[in-house]
């Protein structure tokens, strides 16, 4: 490989280095116009092959804007994008590689299961990329059409410094792909998924800002490649998402794995001057996949409806009979959100519940939520459903809902609502609720009362420390635990004005303890309905039991 590729490859991620004068096979030398309306793919592709024949190097884009259909690279072949170069996508169908024949079936849609149809692709190459200052634009205004980057069985990827935009299709598109890094990535004006790494092995994104309609950062574990590969050893930092969905999502397509996967140091908005987010970080396993070991750590988040989504399901695509997967040790800290108008929520389902999720210094004012929850109603399950916040309908508390889940930690944990809450007056879904441009109450919603802070439900082994939630003005209990067991609440700090800390229901309560927690007077530390056994919840101040609870 030519020393400048190497070069290119080596240090991409540190800083862009342009190739010198003269360097590479330029795309004009083999016939591009770059004039924006001649279709220069097959000069492109001439000076990609002439490039890959010689051993590989550097192919370059000289300013102009060079219209394209699909451009195939091949092992050893990095694409550099000099200042004012555009790669224009070509509005014609017939200037791009139809899609590829597969010989197995998968239940993924159109835009997870088929690459070919691309406008930059490879497939089973390595040491390959792009790279530089100039722009691949999509040349879409709507979804639907050919991906940006596409990129499948493919090793040491390379992307850097480049603007992606005007995408109808994933706009960097990874799959069964590893050893890539992205860096310094813009993608603007997406109406697809941002940088999908699925079935992906040591991945990192980093220095990247993506504004897109649909989720910004996805790893997967589809059936697309007709096997089920893990995803891991996946690293995404200082990114900037703003989105109308996920901002940084494990899941959806989870027939395979995901281990070891971090986002940290980021920032995730909702999308444009009207239109939140779905969640800030989605975790999800539905199809059969173990999710263990993820780290989320620094994330600021606004205008993000839920900042946490934690949900195992089972609805078992692409299995011959639906299998629970599991999660298991989930570490999130340090966690600011504001504007937001759903409860985190870890939830899992009956016999299968989510483990090991520690959440810590968490700090996050909602603004609005669903419609209250009538009291008495049971949340539905929706096992088999699809995954995302508000797939449960109302909810009983404004903060956090926990249901299904063992081994839980949350320390440090202040939970607020800012003046003016509101609740949506009918149920309805997200995207069919009108959102003003300054961010206000959307129609139709009525100033309201949040309820309590947090639920607990069918969780085992749970440790609260230090959670400090703002209480209701109706007078509802901060935290409500129904048939929780072995459950530790210590250290809390609760505000003046609730008459009740923490409510316990149910029959299947068993060993709660609340200790050396700083409650305010006039707020009794528990209450219990009578169904609750005796001796269940006990209170400790001074290390010695005492009565400190009351009966509904």
């Amino acid at each position: 490989m030519p020393v400048t590729a190497l070069v290119l490859l080596a240090c991409a991620h540190a800083a862009l280095v342009p190739p010198p004068p003269g360097a590479g096979w330029n795309v004009r030398d083999h016939g591009a116009k770059g004039d924006g309306v001649a279709l220069d793919s097959p000069a492109v592709q001439a000076a990609v092959d002439a490039c890959a024949a010689a051993g590989g190097g550097t192919v370059l884009f000289p300013a102009g804007v060079y219209v394209c259909g699909t451009v195939r690279l091949k092992s050893g072949v990095m694409l550099w994008l000099d200042h004012g170069a555009t790669i224009l996508g070509s509005r014609r169908r017939a200037d791009y590689d139809d899609y590829e024949t597969l010989d197995f079936e998968n239940d993924a849609d159109h835009e997870t299961t088929y690459f070919n149809l691309s406008l930059i692709r490879a497939e089973g190459a390595e040491r390959i990329g792009v790279a530089g200052f100039g722009v691949v634009d999509a040349n879409f205004k709507k979804r639907g059409g050919p991906k940006a980057l596409a990129f499948k069985r493919c090793h040491f990827v390379e992307i850097h410094g480049i603007t992606i935009r005007n995408i109808p299709n994933y706009a960097v598109s990874l799959l069964g792909t590893d050893d890539v890094n992205i860096d310094g990535l813009t993608i603007l004006n997406g109406y697809s998924d941002g940088i999908d790494p699925d079935s992906c092995r040591n991945v990192r994104i980093s220095n990247c800002r993506i504004s897109t309609i649909d989720d910004a950062i996805v790893p997967k574990a589809s059936f697309a490649l007709g096997e089920r590969r893990a995803c891991e050893n996946i690293t995404v930092t200082n990114c900037v998402l703003s989105t109308v969905c996920n901002g940084f999502k494990l899941g959806t397509e989870s027939g395979g794995d995901f281990r070891r996967i971090s986002f940290s140091n980021s920032v995730v908005t909702g999308y444009g001057d009207h239109r939140p987010a779905i969640s800030g970080v989605s975790i999800e396993s539905v199809d059969g996949s173990r999710i263990r070991d993820i780290a989320v750590s620094n994330i600021t988040m606004h205008h993000v409806r839920s900042p946490l989504f934690v949900r195992l399901g089972n609805r078992g695509r692409d299995l011959p009979e639906p299998v629970p997967g599991s999660i298991e040790r989930v570490m999130v800290s340090n966690i600011a959100a504001t504007g937001a108008s759903l409860p985190c929520i870890i939830a899992g389902i009956p016999g299968h519940p989510v483990r090991g999720v520690t959440v810590s210094g968490l700090r996050a004012a909602w603004k609005g939520a669903d419609p209250a929850l009538a009291v008495g109603e049971a949340v539905p399950e929706e096992e088999a459903s699809y995954p995302d916040a508000y797939m449960f309908g109302p909810l009983p508390a404004y903060g956090l809902y926990c249901r299904h889940a063992e081994d839980v930690v949350l320390e440090n944990l202040r939970l607020s609502w800012e003046e003016g809450f509101w609740r949506l007056g009918v149920t309805r879904k997200y995207k069919e609720v009108r959102w003003p441009a300054d961010y206000g109450m959307p129609d139709p919603a009525s100033p309201a009362d949040p309820g309590p802070a947090a639920w607990f439900e069918d969780t085992a082994r749970l440790r609260l420390t230090g959670f400090d939630p703002r209480p209701a003005p109706s007078g509802a209990p901060l935290v409500r635990f129904h048939d929780v067991r072995s459950a530790l609440v210590s250290g809390c700090a609760p505000e003046a004005g609730a008459p009740v800390f923490v409510n316990v229901t149910g029959g299947g309560v068993e060993n709660v303890l609340l200790a050396g927690n700083l409650v305010p007077g006039g707020t009794a530390p528990f209450t219990v309905s009578p169904e609750v056994p005796a001796g269940a919840v006990r209170l400790s101040e001074t290390g010695k039991d005492a009565p400190g609870g009351a009966n509904q």
